[in-house]
């Protein structure tokens, strides 16, 4: 005798994953929106702020601070698509891995001491990836139909 089903144990399963996207969506729009805040707070003072050098660390710490909004954002549209969908959704999750490296890559600071080995590699996971998105986008296109000739209503198929 079984004490609960399978069909009901997947049913429980369902509904704590989707509980759980929901409390972690939640939670992540409150911290995009502080984190929005500071950034505009951050911003609006360095700009007053005449000593601050735009074309240096300035500008770098300002693309690093959005870039981590972006990548936070993107976060929320995978969670928001698998409330959706109920399937996560491989393009977005690449997308996302490839706006994370890319950051790295912006946000280095120029004249450090750069380890290349840590060049290479970034360089072989922007490659991947960019290879990935690129086969899954190929993949999505040939699953849609394509039309070449617009549709017809129905009474001119009919004689």
């Amino acid at each position: 005798m079984k004490l609960i089903s399978d069909r009901t144990y997947l049913r429980g399963i369902t509904l704590f994953e989707r509980s759980l996207a929901k409390v972690l969506s939640t939670t992540l729009t409150v911290v995009l929106v502080v984190a929005t805040v500071q950034l505009l707070i951050f911003l609006g003072s360095d700009l007053l702020d005449l000593q601050v050098n735009w074309t240096g660390e300035g500008l770098v710490s300002l693309l690093d601070q959005v870039l981590v909004i972006l990548i936070a954002l993107e976060v929320l549209q995978n969670l928001t698509a698998y409330l959706r969908e109920h399937v996560v959704q491989i393009e977005l999750v690449l997308v996302t891995a490839l706006t994370a490296v890319a950051r790295k890559v912006i946000v280095m600071p120029p004249g450090v001491q750069k380890n290349p080995a840590d060049l290479i590699g970034l360089g072989f996971a922007i490659l991947s990836l960019a290879a990935a998105y690129w086969l899954v986008r190929q993949s999505h296109l040939r699953r849609l139909p394509s039309r070449k000739e617009p549709t017809r209503s129905s009474q001119e198929l009919d004689p």
